[in-house]
């Protein structure tokens, strides 16, 4: 099987085949097969349980991971899975804040800076979304099946061998196969890569819990920095909180794992039996680290199977999904044969090093809640009230990969950095950008596409599925052209002094162009960096 072109359905003679494999089926892996399996290709998905997990793990997701949640369709489920964060104070034993972080509602994205959710509905959200695909046939997942062997067969694809809990061998065959299958990844093991531990590892007491009444906190998430308990705050979703405790070191995880010891350390919240329910008490070992390798031949990882991270931050879930963002436009363009598979080679180095940087800014920020001397704790009191805060924003830009640069391999801002959304209108129809212009590649401009494009240019971006987007502002009307209603796009290129800016399907933006001849040479940047192929099949949209 070659997978470089894909077969259609007609042609493949196994109901096994698939273009992609997915082993997992967490938020990762369903993102994922969403994005593949609404681009027509076939995607057969391994998931050792039965059942969807019924516990959440992850707590938050970002604005930019509420915009690739919203593409997929799934935006009406944001109300009941979900609540906005209002903010994320640092409080030190006294209750003095020492560090606050502030989330706009919408923000950058079009969406909540940050949503508190609770999982399992979030990823019944998904698998709903994904079950129209499955009665597509474009979609199958096999739950109860344990990944057990991969062979990867260079140009013929990969076969995957899942096997029944009762014993039962199972043969899938691909162009392709993703390891989302989590921090303990059968995947990653048998790629048998390096890992790099950054050495920031620490036991808490997780207290998953259900309030029987309505309890308004303020803000919605916190992290009491007391060296005597560190501890964890934060919603799970509606009617949901979660605390964590931090493990003393003179106190053992068995005798910490108590549902006495859960209740003890909750009544100093007014948390008690009367009030509230205990859904889960477990104590879990966080850690900082990220694989050497995300592909090795036709295996690639994703998620969890691909770094793990402190908590802090609020971005291991999101790290994930936009993993596979990522890897999804460019299996896309392999699988359709547009893309030479060297495209695939950019992915590792495109997100470990953007993961790297926000486990980074994840353990900084557990380093200021981690500590249990109190002498340093004072320390970091002092330098925290005077003004010394974490160095490294949230939300990070790529600085490697498929990227313009303006000098051999430099890239200059905005370059790499995520581009906003706002809401945007065009003969009468109002909403945000992504709905009502599209998502791929997207030209933003405001100038006149027809009058500045040359025809193997408009043929290009039309190659690529691009779409093309003028601009004028909200006050302004001119045929074909999008009125930019909350003034987000026009003042983002006067910012970078840009008349023309190209995005990537992931959002992140290619390059900026001030002239119609910086424009052309960022169009064939892009087309060398792409490995376009002469012959392939349209863009499925």
């Amino acid at each position: 099987m070659s997978g470089t072109s894909s077969a259609t359905p007609d042609d493949r003679p196994h109901p096994d085949d698939a273009d992609v494999l997915v082993v997992g089926y967490g938020p990762a892996g369903q993102v994922l097969s969403i994005l593949l399996a609404r681009q027509g290709w076939r995607v057969t998905v391994v998931e050792r349980w039965e059942t969807p997990y019924p516990m959440p793990r992850a707590t938050v997701f970002d604005g930019e991971t509420a915009r690739t949640l919203a593409s997929l369709g799934i935006a009406s489920s944001f109300d009941e899975i979900g609540e906005p964060v209002d903010a994320y104070d640092w409080r030190n034993a006294a209750g003095q804040t020492l560090l606050r972080m502030e989330f706009a509602a919408p923000g950058t994205h079009g969406w909540p800076d940050a949503t508190t959710f609770h999982q399992p509905a979030l990823e019944a959200a998904l698998a709903d979304r994904a079950a129209e695909f499955e009665d597509r046939g474009l979609l199958r997942v096999l739950r109860g099946h344990t990944a057990t062997a991969v062979t990867d067969h260079a140009d013929d694809g990969v076969t995957l061998t899942a096997e029944t809990a009762a014993g039962e061998a199972r043969t899938l065959k691909g162009a392709w196969l993703v390891g989302c299958d989590g921090a303990n990844s059968f995947v990653r093991d048998h790629l048998d890569v390096g890992v790099t531990d950054l050495g920031f590892s620490f036991d808490w007491l997780l207290c998953d819990v259900v309030l029987n009444e309505h309890w308004a906190f303020t803000p919605a998430n916190a992290q009491i920095c007391d060296p005597a308990r560190p501890t964890t705050v934060v919603g799970s979703g509606p009617g949901r909180r979660r605390w964590e405790f931090m493990r003393l070191p003179n106190e053992s995880a068995e005798e910490l794992n108590r549902a006495e010891t859960a209740w003890r350390l909750l009544k100093s919240f007014d948390v008690t039996p009367e009030n509230a329910t205990l859904a889960r008490h477990t104590v879990y070992t966080f850690r900082a680290a990220l694989t050497d390798t995300w592909k090795k031949g036709r295996v690639l990882l994703a998620g969890d199977a691909a770094h793990s991270m402190p908590p802090f931050a609020g971005a291991g879930m999101c790290s994930g999904i936009r993993d596979v963002l990522n890897l999804s436009w460019k299996l896309d363009r392999v699988l359709r044969g547009s893309s030479d598979a060297r495209l695939l080679d950019t992915y590792g180095p495109e997100r470990r090093s953007h993961v790297l940087r926000t486990i980074e800014l994840s353990v900084q920020l557990g380093k200021i809640v981690c500590v249990f001397d109190e002498e340093e704790a004072a320390r970091r009191d002092a330098a925290l009230t005077t003004g010394k805060t974490p160095d490294r924003p949230v939300a990070q830009p790529l600085r490697e990969g498929v990227l313009h640069r303006t000098v051999g391999t430099v890239t200059a801002p905005p370059t790499g950095s995520l581009i906003p959304q706002g809401r945007v209108a065009r003969d009468g129809v109002i909403g945000l950008f992504d709905q009502v212009v599209g998502t791929g590649f997207v030209l933003l401009t405001t100038e006149d596409p027809h009058a500045v494009l040359r025809d193997e240019q408009r043929a290009f971006l039309s190659g690529i599925g691009a779409h093309t987007a003028r601009l004028v502002s909200g006050a302004e009307t001119a045929a074909g052209a999008f009125a930019d209603l909350d003034d987000v796009y026009i003042p983002f290129l006067a910012s970078v002094r840009a008349r023309f800016v190209l995005v990537r399907p992931d959002f992140h933006v290619f390059g900026v162009g001030r002239n119609t001849r910086e424009l052309g040479m960022i169009l064939d940047q892009l087309k060398n960096q792409l490995v376009m192929k002469e012959a392939g099949r349209p863009p499925r949209h």
